[in-house]
Formats: C-alpha cells, sequence, structure tokens
C-alpha cells in the first residue's frame, strides 16, 4: 500500500470512527438541551474549528477573491447545513430512538437519485428502483421491530422528520457540488457555517434558550467537533490523498453499524435484532445503486 493511500485510509478511518460516535451524543445532549439549543452550540463549535483549520492551511487567504455569487452560494450552503438539516434531524432524533433516526437519514441517497433526475430533467434508471426498494423496505423493517424497544408505536411527526433531514441532505449534497471547485473545502465549510451561526445567533432573541447545562454545553460540543467538524477535513483529505476514491466512500457505510454498538453502550438503547437486518437492506440498496445499477465507469446522478 502507498504511502498516499495508507494516508487516506488513516484519514477515513477516523472520520468514520467519528461519525460511528454522534449518534449517542446526539441523544445525550437532548437529555439537557432542546434540539435548536443543542445546534446552537454545536454550529458555534464547528464554525471554530473550520476557521482554525483555515488558518493553518492558508486557505483563509482566499476569502478576498470569492465574488458575490460565491458568497450568494455559501449562504444558501449555510441555510440549508447546518441551519435546516440539523435542525430537523435532531427533531426528529428528540422524537425517536437512535437506532430508529440514524437509518432511516442514511436514505439520502434514494432521495439524491431523485432530484437529480429531476434537476437533470430525465427518468430514473428502471434498476434503481431495486436499491430504493430494498431501503425503504429496510426502514419498514425497522419500523416493525422499533416497537419493541419501549412497547409504544413509533412517532409519525419523528418520522416525517427523520425523512426530511435525508431529503434537505441531498438537496445539500447537490448545492455543493455545483459551488466552484476553486474554493477550498475548509474555507467552504467555515463560510457557510459562519452564515449558519449568525442565523441561528439571531434567532436565539427570538426563541427561549438556556445554555446553563454544563452536560449539555459539552455533548453539544461534542456533536459539533465530532458530527460537523473534525470528520468532514479527515474526510476531504482522505479524498485528496486516496488512490482508489471508491474505497474511502465505501468506509463510511461501516459507520451506521458501529454507531448501534456506541448506541448501545452510552445510550442504553437495546438494539432490537430487526434493526440489523433493516439497516444491511437499507445500506445494500444504496450500495447496488451506487455501485451495481450502473454500467462500469458510471456514476450516481451522470447521464
Amino acid at each position: 500500500m502507498s504511502g498516499s493511500n495508507s494516508k487516506a485510509i488513516m484519514a477515513a478511518s477516523a472520520a468514520v470512527l467519528s461519525w460511528s460516535t454522534v449518534a449517542a451524543a446526539f441523544k445525550t445532549a437532548l437529555r439537557y438541551f432542546s434540539h435548536f439549543e443543542m445546534l446552537v452550540v454545536a454550529a458555534l463549535t464547528a464554525t471554530l474549528i473550520f476557521f482554525i483549520a483555515s488558518l493553518f492551511n492558508g486557505s483563509m487567504a482566499r476569502i478576498r477573491s470569492l465574488s458575490r455569487r460565491d458568497w450568494l452560494q455559501l449562504l444558501m450552503l449555510g441555510i440549508f447545513s447546518p441551519t435546516l438539516y440539523y435542525l430537523v434531524l435532531f427533531a426528529a432524533y428528540d422524537k425517536l430512538p437512535a437506532q430508529v433516526a440514524q437509518p432511516i437519514n442514511y436514505c439520502w441517497p434514494i432521495f439524491l437519485v431523485l432530484l437529480l433526475a429531476v434537476v437533470q430533467h430525465k427518468p430514473v434508471r428502471p434498476r434503481l428502483y431495486i436499491g430504493m426498494a430494498a431501503s425503504l423496505a429496510g426502514v419498514a423493517v425497522i419500523s416493525l421491530g422499533a416497537g419493541g424497544i419501549s412497547g409504544e408505536s413509533l412517532s409519525v411527526v419523528g418520522v416525517i422528520l427523520a425523512f426530511l433531514s435525508a431529503v434537505l441532505w441531498a438537496v445539500y449534497w447537490i448545492l455543493n457540488d455545483r459551488m466552484s471547485a476553486s474554493i477550498p473545502e475548509s474555507l467552504k465549510l467555515f463560510t457557510s457555517f459562519l452564515f449558519a451561526s449568525v442565523i441561528l445567533c439571531g434567532a436565539t432573541l427570538f426563541v427561549p434558550c438556556s445554555f446553563d447545562s454544563v452536560p449539555g454545553v459539552l455533548a453539544s460540543c461534542y456533536v459539533g467537533a465530532f458530527e460537523m467538524g473534525i470528520p468532514f477535513l479527515f474526510f476531504s483529505m482522505a479524498l485528496r490523498y486516496a488512490v482508489n476514491v471508491a474505497i474511502v466512500n465505501q468506509m463510511c457505510y461501516i459507520a451506521p453499524f458501529l454507531s448501534l454498538f456506541f448506541i448501545s453502550v452510552i445510550v442504553g438503547e437495546r438494539i432490537m435484532p430487526l434493526t440489523y437486518l433493516g439497516l444491511v437492506l437499507i445500506i445494500g440498496g444504496v450500495v447496488y445503486n451506487q455501485y451495481l445499477a450502473y454500467r462500469p465507469g458510471r456514476k450516481l446522478g451522470k447521464a
């Protein structure tokens, strides 16, 4: 294995391990804070991390060269994520068991396929419906098993919010992909999160908030660092060094399975057997659509 590829695998592993812990962190923070309070602290934490990263790698010097169009696009990114996306996602976690909210959120590639078809004015390839059906069947399986977690039915609002978060992330992915490739990723993340932080801090004037819980602040800072901040920097590094980008992308699918372990140990949820089966179906459907439903050399979203 080459030196650069070893760096890519190590960076991707760090990102995956980080992402696998955050579902448990969400539930921990929500014991002390509302989903809005958690997002305010997390967004400010991530903004600081991206600011430091941009200073250290020299990309901050590019900020003066950003055009008005770049600033508008960055503002739009900040509105979609972290503002709207995480508000909806955290609200879903507040209403659902973590082992249910997390897998539903991983259905975002389904909505990405559909949205790309609309944007590109092209029909969805028939074979892609196989992967979509498998992923949706996985959601149904998890929902059926979730009743055994607390003996109560799932929150319909929570399920809708979890699906909506997947839609918002798919939209964010499209917007981010259309941004100028000349803008360094850390600078892009810093400026978009800065816009979001300003919006969220302004909203605290109208939304009742209390940040007097030390455990709540620490858990929310952890979310900002290890969900929004550090793993994205590591993953960008992994993509930059990777000899085979597909391997790095595939490593992301380890995270939801590792996450079930942390949800069980830290949150104390009893992981239902159907959760594992449902997650396999969801990830299997996503992998099928990304790597098997197209001819060799074709990529998701391309004609």
